[in-house]
């Protein structure tokens, strides 16, 4: 059976998140969206932590549901951590995923990493540990829980980040590393990307949304072929551990260049440039005259021992997509807020049942009959037809689905592309 899943979401409790998020919502949505196995986020925060206990249930081993709520959706523990600590005289910040099998084993784990940090005070809360002594406290509570790090290429914050990375997992997660199964690629990245690297091979791709509110949940997702009898916890982390191609279907991802990091550049200045551009600049900002925030496509470049294009054995397939209230605000020029755009959405899932069933599974003559320019829309995001404005130093790319966009407005934005 075919389960979809976001494993790393956020709480109302985190830095920069909606207020608007709780698990009534976060259940609704994944619902819609044709999500079933959907991450709580934030189990380190005490608040959250204490709406989890009060609002769900076991059901399924290791798996929770929302009390009171016909069950077609399953909560999976999940939080994410931030470990800040130096190493090679640098300030290292390295955001980590864990997945736990249990609420007694959470409480054992909140217990232990109050020492180094204030739980309350984010929904992710800053540690000071580093990564390695991180997996090594939590492996001591529970072998079963799983830590990976969280979008691993982003700048400030990801393991192979520009700012503070490291150049391999072995470095960053030193004799922990064995424990390290996963990786979450991020907005910026995709699969064949990272197959570029053959040091990454052994490691599961995961993708997720990272949610800060509720629209966002499954952006991307990671999509498991579980029969309905064996979902479990123990079946999933398996899956991902194993790196099982028989039990991980594919991850469902975003066009990288859509990410917030994928090209380099200056936000303030207005300025983007693909990597061999701005090595023309010697990474800095011809604009203001400081250095460029050196984006996701940068580093892998430098890490890269592999051509664009290699697919390793073992691989996990991968599609990409584009989230359809963001496809519906494109088609109708009006905001993702806007009532009508939102009206939309509601009647495209009241017609194919889910969200994801829209963008991956529905006929597109279906959909046409529907609406014809969303039915060429859907086609065009399904066989990779768009034209994409990367993404730079914080700010979204564009998927401009239907080539709306002329040559003379990218120019205007100081968007520098080899594309």
């Amino acid at each position: 059976m075919e389960i979809i899943a976001d494993l790393h979401i956020h709480s109302p409790y985190a830095m920069a998140c909606s207020k608007n998020i709780t698990l009534e919502a976060i259940n609704n949505s994944a619902v819609d969206k044709g999500i079933r196995v959907i991450g709580t986020g934030d189990f380190t925060h005490p608040r959250w932590m204490h709406e989890i206990k009060d609002k769900l249930v076991e059901g399924k081993h290791g798996l929770y549901r929302l009390k009171g709520y016909e069950a077609k959706t399953d909560f999976i523990l999940t939080s994410e951590v931030s470990t800040i600590f130096t190493k090679g005289a640098r300030q290292r910040k390295i955001h980590n995923c864990i997945l736990a099998p249990s609420i007694e084993v959470v409480e054992q784990v909140n217990a232990a990493l109050k020492r180094f940090g204030s739980l309350e005070s984010d929904g992710r809360p800053q540690l000071g540990m580093s990564a390695a002594e991180l997996v090594e406290i939590l492996h001591g509570i529970d072998k079963r829980i799983i830590v990976f790090p969280a979008h691993a290429w982003t700048p400030w914050f990801g393991v192979f980040g520009s700012l503070s990375g490291f150049d391999s997992m072995k470095d960053a997660y030193e004799d922990q590393e064995m424990h390290i199964h996963a990786l979450e690629t991020g907005l910026s990245s995709d699969p064949i990307m990272n197959w570029r690297i053959s040091s990454l091979d052994k490691y599961t791709l995961l993708s997720n949304s990272d949610a800060h509110s509720v629209q966002k949940i499954g952006r991307e997702a990671n999509v498991f072929d579980i029969p309905e009898d064996k979902l479990s916890y123990g079946e999933i982390s398996n899956a991902i551990i194993g790196k099982d191609v028989k039990k991980i279907k594919m991850t469902v991802e975003f066009y990288p260049e859509e990410g917030k990091y994928h090209f380099d550049g200056h936000r303030n200045c207005s300025f983007s440039s693909s990597p061999e551009r701005s090595a023309k600049y010697n990474n800095v900002c011809p604009v203001c005259g400081k250095r460029l925030t050196l984006g996701v496509l940068h580093r892998i470049n430098e890490l890269a021992d592999r051509p664009e294009g290699y697919i390793p054995a073992n691989a996990i397939p991968y599609v990409h997509a584009v989230p359809l209230i963001e496809v519906l605000s494109y088609m109708m020029k009006k905001p993702e807020t806007a009532v009508g755009v939102k009206g939309a959405y509601m009647k495209l899932i009241e017609r194919f049942g889910s969200e994801f069933n829209v963008l991956l599974k529905s006929d597109i003559n279906s959909i046409g009959n529907v609406d014809k320019e969303l039915g060429q829309a859907i086609r065009r995001i399904r066989d990779e037809e768009v034209n994409l404005i990367p993404g730079y130093d914080g700010i979204f790319g564009i998927v401009d689905i239907m080539n709306r966009e002329k040559p003379k407005k990218i120019a205007t934005q100081k968007s520098i592309s080899d594309y």
